[in-house]
């Protein structure tokens, strides 16, 4: 029935708050149905909307949302949405529909900015890392796109709800942001409990340009939140909202969102310091998916991972044998070292197979660990300390340039908004 209307609840693998939303869907009166990503996608037509629920789909391996983002069953969910049917991501929903360019909606469906590490720092001192878990206040943005999912919402509403999350920041290039809030596709803001838009933690638990708390698509029917408004009655108004959009018709079909991605470039890896290089020595799961991810897309590739610190100052040896850069019962320090590797079958890049540094433009990691290792391990000396995750590329057969250009798009090894790449 039309009043009634059947709502699609999509899981992928480590997704878990689908008991909560089924509530949600249900107190707004609507009738939710589970949706495994592996059943059968012609179901999904027959569905007039879409959650895709928070969780940790795919353990968040290689980061959050991407494997799941190029899922098969996000095609269809993007025809879906070219027909105004609405789509709500919450939290790790949020970062999937960010991976797979539903919001805010460029041209080509092209990934324009990220959803990275929270950033918590006090007076400079890095706060954590990792997952954080607080009961927040969000608001409409004062320039708020009224949309599928504001109708029973007012500027004066302030929505007390939690965020569970660590990878919750939104970062978009600066010419992006200035065309979201001209729109005013950044349709919640966290605030205080006053309303007030505070740049500053707590009231921004994670650092997020302009206090985004959500993103949507130009038209309207997509929102990318990373708050959950499941979890409590707090929420209900998204979800009623998004019922009266559905009994009242679908918005219009609008152009792309009018911005250009610009294209990323790689440079070569220049030590600053010492490199410290850590191996795995169990089943590395986030290699193995993403080597998996990458065949089923059709690239016969072997990849390995490595985690990477490049340490300024302080005694090396003391560093290395804290504790604090591996944990000596899941992973030793690797033989490897590039770009003059001698290991047996390991060298520099080049033949058919390649390395990538990757490192996060803001590395809070990083930060923190030299704040522990200063601070509670009594090194003294010490510069920086700089994290990243090296990847190891080969081809099972081909050319390694083309493969690697093919790997490059699917963005799986990094999002460029967030990250730097460098060849190794």
């Amino acid at each position: 029935m039309l009043d009634s209307p059947r709502i699609a609840i999509i899981q992928f693998p480590g997704s878990n708050c689908e008991r909560e939303t089924l509530l949600a869907v249900r107190r707004a009166g609507m009738v939710p149905q589970e949706f495994l990503w592996n059943e059968s996608y012609k179901t999904l037509t027959d569905f007039a909307g879409f959650i895709i629920v928070g969780g940790f789909s795919y353990e968040d391996r290689s980061r959050a949302g991407i494997i799941a983002a190029l899922d098969p069953v996000m095609q269809i969910l993007r025809e879906q949405s070219e027909l105004g049917k609405p789509i709500l991501g919450i939290c790790n929903g949020a970062q999937i529909l960010v991976e797979a360019g539903f919001v805010p909606g460029v041209e080509n469906a092209q990934i324009s900015l990220a959803l990275t590490d929270n950033k918590r720092i006090h007076e400079g001192k890095v706060l954590g890392t990792g997952f954080y878990n607080v009961w927040v206040n969000i608001r409409l943005s004062k320039e708020y796109q009224r949309n599928a999912f504001t109708r029973c919402l007012s500027a004066k509403d302030i929505l007390h709800i939690p965020v569970a999350h660590a990878e919750g920041r939104f970062v978009l290039p600066p010419a992006l942001l200035l065309e979201v809030q001209q729109q005013g596709l950044h349709v919640f803001q966290y605030c205080d409990t006053e309303g007030h838009v505070v740049d500053a933690f707590p009231v921004n638990p994670n650092g997020s340009m302009a206090n985004i708390a959500a993103l949507a698509n130009k038209r309207g029917n997509v929102m990318a939140i990373m708050p959950h408004p499941e979890r409590t009655p707090n929420g209900d108004a998204i979800f009623h909202s998004m019922r009266d959009y559905i009994v009242g018709g679908y918005l219009p079909h609008v152009d792309p969102l009018y911005y250009q991605p610009r294209p990323y470039y790689f440079t070569p890896y220049r030590a600053q310091g010492e490199e410290c290089i850590v191996e795995s020595i169990i089943t590395d799961n986030q290699a193995v998916t993403v080597q998996q991810t990458l065949q089923q897309l059709g690239m016969a590739v072997d990849v390995h991972r490595y985690v990477h610190w490049e340490i300024q100052g302080g005694d090396i040896e003391k560093i290395k044998q804290s504790g604090v850069l591996f944990n000596s019962r899941k992973e030793r320090l690797s033989c490897l070292s590039l770009p003059h590797a001698a290991c047996e079958g390991q060298g520099e890049g080049g033949g058919n197979h390649k390395y990538f540094l990757i490192r996060a433009k803001e590395d809070f990691i990083g930060q923190q660990r030299q704040q522990l290792l200063q601070d509670h391990f009594g090194i003294n000396g010490i510069k920086s300390i700089r994290h990243g995750i090296l990847w190891h590329i080969s081809a099972k057969n081909g050319n390694i340039t083309n493969l690697i250009s093919k790997v490059m798009r699917t963005h799986i090894l990094f999002n460029p908004y967030a990250y730097d790449c460098y060849g190794y």
